[in-house]
């Protein structure tokens, strides 16, 4: 078992197994953050916010989340450098092999996998910068503000969304982000799927489907939301 997980297939399993984790925790995520679009008080986004912040579930959760992040980026960085060993030095006595034309074969978000995985991983820690340590460590003006509910109810609606109004450079930021994110996920679905084992080509036709579906969802999602944000500060 333990040659398994040090084989090119069992470092692709755990890849896979990792990412459709934190896919899990996207799910959450833009659930809570949506609430941001369906109520401009920010009564709910506080709510939700504030469940997240002091519930001890989600605060054992949290370094579950990290070590899969860390993990799903260190199997990644393996195996993609890997990769590239065995097309750059493949050779046959002196002789060189002729590269495929993977063009042709593959889309070019399966050729860019690692490299939307680093604009990603940019993004998240400029996300963790902009509100998770804030929250959590050095605090901020705006999470004082009056959120109209019981004491103790930080204000991240006010947060969240004084960044976007503030900062209209950041909203770019965060699209490109969701765009990364939707690209990775497009390729980063099925090819998980095919990794467990859901290979024949029928499965492999159906997971191309998801894996568009999911990648428009959470891109959509994630992107809509400063767009939203800027544009209501403009309206209004």
């Amino acid at each position: 078992m333990s040659n398994f997980f040090v084989s090119s297939i069992g470092k692709k399993f755990v890849l896979s197994l990792t990412g459709l984790f934190l896919i899990l925790f996207l799910v959450v995520h833009l659930s809570v953050n949506v609430l941001i679009v369906f109520d401009s008080t920010g009564k709910l986004f506080n709510q939700a916010a504030h469940f997240m912040d002091t519930n001890p579930l989600i605060g054992i959760i949290e370094p579950v989340l990290a070590i899969g992040l860390v993990l799903h980026l260190v199997l990644a960085t393996i195996i993609t450098a890997q990769n590239q060993l065995l097309r750059d030095v493949n050779y046959t006595g002196n002789k060189r092999y002729q590269k495929s034309n993977t063009r042709e074969n593959s889309s070019w978000a399966s050729r860019n996998m690692y490299v939307l995985g680093t604009v990603i991983l940019v993004f998240l820690v400029i996300h963790m910068i902009n509100f998770f340590w804030k929250i959590k460590v050095t605090g901020d003006p705006l999470l004082n503000e009056a959120t109209g509910l019981e004491p103790g109810v930080k204000n991240a609606y006010a947060l969240v969304t004084g960044l976007f109004v503030q900062w209209k450079w950041s909203v770019l930021i965060y699209v490109i982000g969701a765009i990364a994110l939707g690209l990775h996920l497009y390729h980063g679905v099925w090819s998980a799927f095919q990794s467990l084992g859901w290979s024949n080509r029928k499965w492999r036709s159906i997971l191309s489907i998801i894996g568009i579906i999911v990648s428009l969802i959470f891109a959509g999602g994630f992107a809509f939301i400063p767009v939203f944000v800027l544009i209501q500060d403009m309206v209004c």
